[in-house]
Parts: C-alpha cells; sequence; structure tokens
C-alpha cells in the first residue's frame, strides 16, 4: 500500500512548453479513430491489484447506471503524463484521464481540458480548498474522489513508557524526538529524498512557518529548513533521511526504527497488518501553539480531455460525476484510507473511521501545491530537492535555498 502514494504524487517533470505543444497540436485536433460508441475509456494509475480492482468494481456500477462500458487503461503514475501526450498525439487520447493534481495544471494550461462545470458538475458540497486543487487559474478541469495530506503518526506505546505527550509544537516535537531517540530507535523518520516525496513533506513545515514557493530563499523557509536540519543534528533523525522515500519511513516506523514518523493515510493499511504495532495519529506540530497546521493536499483529479467529440465528451462528464459522487467517493475513501473529498460524504467518513479524525481535520486546512504557480510549480520541486540535498549534508540552508531560488526563477 505505501506504493501507492509514491504512484499518485511523484509526477514527470516534463518541460511546460513542450508539453504544450503537444497538447495544443494534438489534443485539440479531435479524435482520429473510430471508436465503440458505447465503451469508455479512464486512464490512470491503479497499478496496484486492489486499487485496480476497486476502480473496476466502481466503473463497472457507474457504467451500468449510464449504459455504457468504462475500461480502465493502468500505468505507473509516473508515465501518466507521457502516456497522455503519446496518446493525444496518435489522436488516440483516453475518454478521461486521472491525473495527479500536480500535473494537471500542465495539461490544462495548454488547453486540453474540459471545463467540467460546462458538463454538469458542481462544487458546491466540495471545501474551496479541494475545489482549488482540481482547478487552473480558476478553472474547475478535475475532479478529486479522495484526497489525502500528511500527519504525525506515533507508537503510542513508546510514548506512554517514556512518560511523553504527543508533541502539538516544534519544540515539543524537538524535545519529544530527542527523548525517545534510543539506541538503533530514532526519535521521528520523515523523508527529505530527492524526490517529489521530500517536497511534499517540506510543505507542512514551509507552510505552517508562514514561508511561500513564491520566494524560496525568504527567512521563514530557512527557518524551516533550518528545523529540519536542528533535528538532524540531535541526532533524532537518521542520516539516511536524505534518501528516504515515504514508503522507507513507513517501514523504518514499522521496524520499530523510529517512534514518531510524518507520513500519510495511504499507509495505513499496511501498518495494519502489524497487530503488534499500537499507532496513533495527531496534525503536524507547528511553530507555536494554537497556530494552525497547513499541509500538502495529495491525490489524483478526474479529467475530461478536449478531443472535439462533444457527444463523447458529454458522457464522459457524466462518468466523472458518478464516479466522484457521494456514495462512490466513501466506497474509495473506505477502502484506500483517504478523505472524501465531499464535505457530507467525508463527515459520514468522521464517523466511521473516527481513528483518523485527526487526518481529516488536517485536509480542512491543507491547500493545493499548485495553488500559487500552476505549472510552475515542477521547476520549484526541483528546485527545493536540490536545497534539501544540499542544506542536509553540510551547506547552510540560506544558501542552499538561495540557489534554489535561482534555480527555480531561470529554469535551470
Amino acid at each position: 500500500m505505501s506504493k501507492r502514494f509514491n504512484r499518485r504524487s511523484r509526477s514527470a517533470v516534463l518541460p511546460v512548453a513542450a508539453a504544450s505543444a503537444l497538447v495544443a497540436g494534438a489534443a485539440l485536433t479531435g479524435c482520429g479513430q473510430q471508436r465503440d460508441s458505447s465503451v469508455y475509456t479512464v486512464l490512470n494509475s491503479s497499478t496496484d491489484e486492489t486499487y485496480h480492482r476497486w476502480d473496476a468494481q466502481a466503473m463497472a456500477r457507474c457504467g451500468k447506471q449510464l449504459g455504457v462500458t468504462v475500461e480502465q487503461q493502468s500505468v505507473p503514475a509516473a508515465q501518466v503524463m507521457t502516456k497522455a501526450l503519446r496518446m493525444a498525439s496518435s489522436k488516440s487520447l483516453s475518454d478521461i484521464v486521472q491525473f495527479d493534481a500536480s500535473e494537471m495544471p500542465t495539461f490544462a494550461e495548454a488547453g486540453g481540458l474540459i471545463d467540467l462545470r460546462t458538463l454538469g458538475l458542481g462544487t458546491e458540497d466540495i471545501p474551496q480548498g479541494i475545489v482549488n486543487f482540481g482547478s487552473y487559474k480558476g478553472t474547475y478541469y478535475g475532479a478529486a474522489r479522495s484526497v489525502n495530506t500528511l500527519a504525525l503518526f506515533y507508537n503510542k506505546d513508546v510514548l506512554d513508557q517514556a512518560g511523553l505527550q504527543v508533541p502539538a509544537t516544534w519544540a515539543e516535537l524537538r524535545q519529544t524526538a530527542k527523548e525517545l531517540t534510543r539506541g538503533k530507535r530514532y526519535g521521528l523518520a520523515l523523508s527529505a529524498g530527492g524526490a517529489e516525496d521530500g517536497v511534499f513533506q517540506f510543505t507542512p513545515f514551509m507552510w505552517s512557518n508562514g514561508g511561500d514557493e513564491t520566494r524560496l530563499d525568504g527567512p521563514k523557509v530557512v527557518e524551516a529548513l533550518d528545523y529540519w536540519k536542528s533535528l538532524l543534528k540531535d541526532g533524532s533523525l537518521s542520516k539516511s533521511t536524505v534518501g528516504w522515500t515515504q514508503a522507507d519511513v513507513n517501514d523504518q516506523f514499522m521496524a520499530g526504527n523510529a517512534a514518531m514518523m510524518i507520513n500519510g493515510p495511504w499507509q495505513v493499511e499496511t501498518l495494519n497488518t502489524r497487530k503488534s504495532l499500537h499507532w496513533g495519529i495527531a496534525r503536524i506540530p507547528v511553530p507555536k501553539a494554537g497556530e494552525k497546521s497547513v499541509g500538502p493536499l495529495g491525490g489524483a483529479v478526474l479529467t475530461v480531455p478536449n478531443t472535439g467529440d462533444e457527444r463523447r465528451e458529454r458522457m464522459a462528464g457524466k462518468i466523472v460525476a458518478c464516479l466522484s459522487s457521494e456514495r462512490e467517493q466513501l466506497t474509495y475513501a473506505r477502502n484506500s484510507w483517504m478523505v472524501p473529498a465531499n464535505e457530507k460524504a467525508a463527515a459520514a467518513w468522521r464517523k466511521q473511521v473516527p481513528e483518523l479524525d485527526a487526518l481529516a481535520d488536517q485536509v480542512a486546512a491543507a491547500r493545493s501545491r499548485t495553488a500559487e504557480l500552476g505549472a510552475g510549480w515542477s521547476g520549484v520541486s526541483l528546485a527545493l530537492q536540490s536545497a534539501f540535498q544540499a542544506a542536509l549534508t553540510g551547506q547552510s540552508s540560506q544558501a542552499a535555498l538561495q540557489r534554489a531560488q535561482q534555480r527555480a526563477t531561470s529554469g535551470n
């Protein structure tokens, strides 16, 4: 299960101009091959057997309701964008594409997607942050079935034996992590690897501290990275942190090599396989007591590509509406341990899985990585990845982030 988020969140970074040229020159010229009028396809990243099965069941239910057949074409998450572009160039694009939300703006910027509101999809029961998650420049292109974010997972037994409370502030987290570091066990595990996993994990610290991706070398961003460095200096983080993915972090926590970890709900099913592991979940600590913990929204959105075939686009919109309906969202969220995007479904979900209530609170304050920069996020992400590697292996946070800002601005 831990692989699920890695596929969903780590986007293949493509030059925006190149992607735009391919989309504009191909996807907008219409469908180039005859298609069965009763069969509709969904390109997604559901390569895990369980997710592929859950999606197939949902598509079968919606297909039966709408009188059509809905089939999925699943590829690894890192290949969704490139696969969509290749299909667009051969005029064989799927009727629906499920993009990671951080990738969607690249396709939307080129005019390759349909405004879902024009296809009859509303947003009245969706929190604004999640509407923004599926939007680009104010246009609603992507419907989320469920969303995820990060939280603080902790080993209840370890904290109880040490007589410690779950930390709520940066100072408390640092002290608690230091006290729980014993022998081969580190107080905290997180991902600072040179990929999107590390950037995803850094955003709660950057945003909760008032930092912003539009100025990577700003003082609040520097403070956040310095905080990570302090945990490493204390010995509370493993030096291997710079190479860990979020799946690696979960492995360390389950093995008893970390008392706490920053991770997401996609790990819950795996965590529950270890019956002797008694874990809890809390919001990610904030710089000062009473401040809002702002994490990143993760997950995928269902989009309808602009193929030029209005009849198929309308039916594709109905399929997306069905798949993202309150009932289907709740079913999907219960299977995947994600949080429903629909407020009514999320309220029902809270009652059904009260152990994850803190996660729902974290989602309520979460924001999209692409909200500020749209398709420009990919360049910022790459710049931040290099900054982590430099700062956590000896360079000052200020110097590393100044270089990151230069890279993000110049594109090099």
